[in-house]
């Protein structure tokens, strides 16, 4: 398993709190906050605008 640096959690409203990490090679992960065994892995930039993209309401459903 990779060292990942992992941010404080982003929460949405009622109990979605998601963490993004990264790593030496410059690696994004993504996980559940209290769950970051289990991430998913993408680009920094990828993982960003995802996480920008919900944070603007366009895709309130994933929340």
């Amino acid at each position: 398993m990779p060292e990942i640096t992992w941010e404080d959690p982003f929460c949405g409203e009622g109990n979605n709190c998601f963490r993004m990490g990264t790593d030496a090679d410059g690696n994004a992960y993504i996980a559940v906050a209290g769950q970051e065994g289990t991430y998913l892995t993408d680009t920094r930039e990828a993982l960003r605008t995802m996480i920008q993209d919900i944070k603007a309401g366009k895709a309130d459903h994933l929340l």
